[in-house]
């Protein structure tokens, strides 16, 4: 009876967890509805912006124009926004973020690790968690807690921050990896090139040289292009939350799943655990029958 006292104790618990895990994918769901709307206004917006930003830088005189934000330099510092989440419990979203950015830390910047010449501004605390240790590298958690409030001032501090680098010389190119967002099932882990901004090939076939300005072009240019970028990382936050929803979402339901499965077998052993107690008291009662009547 030990074994069915111990069976009957990992159901009760795997029945406890299927609760939680069930609760836990409905209020992902309901967070995930909540972040698909915000990322599905804002990606056509933040996307044409872009594209027009790209296009004038392709079209104008930066050097004219003193633009920082597009000029190339020999890469003798790098920043790294890494875009995680504050939370785990949601597969290998998290896993797979710090992985895209350690690939690119040593595949194109492993020779600046030497000289601790790598930044990583890590926004949530699952990357910071996984670069503390790092070596070769400078973590810096000072916005780390942006997913507790996320909106469009804390989002352009960030940028703000890794654009002042940027400009005055700390660094020589930005990236930002983070997860763009596809479906609740499906997460792009990306990178991109934040800074400089990158022009466009003409053999793209997208480039527009007929550009009215008004006012000059330097003065729109000037105060456009802090704005544009600004609102491209509030995309990138967008997109990783909604992917980071989607996943636990995802996980939660594969939890309860296994948890269904788990629970099946427990049953199962409980059962042939119960017949097999059952099958022994009557062999001892019969055997006592037994004995009783030879004496």
């Amino acid at each position: 009876m030990a074994n069915l006292k111990e069976v009957r104790e990992r159901i009760k618990s795997v029945i406890n967890t299927q609760q939680i895990t069930k609760a836990m994918k409905l209020v992902a769901a309901s967070k995930l509805k909540k972040a698909t709307d915000r990322i599905t206004v804002m990606r056509p917006y933040s996307d044409k912006l872009f594209s027009i930003l790209e296009n004038i830088i392709s079209n104008v005189d930066v050097d004219a124009l003193d633009l920082n934000y597009s000029k190339e330099r020999d890469v003798n510092k790098v920043l790294i926004m890494l875009i995680t989440s504050d939370k785990g419990l949601c597969g290998g979203f998290n896993a797979n973020l710090n992985k895209k950015a350690r690939t690119l830390i040593e595949s194109e910047y492993n020779h600046l690790k030497a000289d601790n010449r790598i930044e990583i501004v890590t926004i949530g605390k699952k990357g910071r968690d996984f670069f503390k240790n790092y070596e070769g590298v400078t973590v810096d958690t000072t916005y780390q807690q942006i997913f507790s409030d996320l909106n469009f001032e804390s989002a352009s501090k960030a940028a703000q921050y890794a654009m002042d680098t940027f400009i005055s010389g700390k660094v020589d190119k930005v990236h930002v990896v983070y997860s763009q967002f596809v479906n609740a099932a499906t997460q792009d882990f990306t990178i991109e090139q934040f800074l400089p901004i990158a022009k466009l090939d003409a053999k793209e076939g997208s480039l527009n040289t007929d550009f009215l300005f008004e006012p000059s072009e330097e003065v729109l240019v000037t105060e456009l292009v802090p704005k544009i970028l600004k609102t491209q990382f509030f995309r990138y936050l967008l997109d990783n939350n909604a992917s980071e929803h989607g996943a636990r979402m995802v996980a939660m339901d594969q939890a309860t799943e296994n948890a269904n499965e788990l629970l099946k077998d427990l049953k199962l052993q409980y059962n042939r655990e119960r017949q097999a107690a059952i099958t022994k008291e009557i062999l001892e009662i019969v055997g006592g029958a037994a004995a009783l009547e030879e004496a």
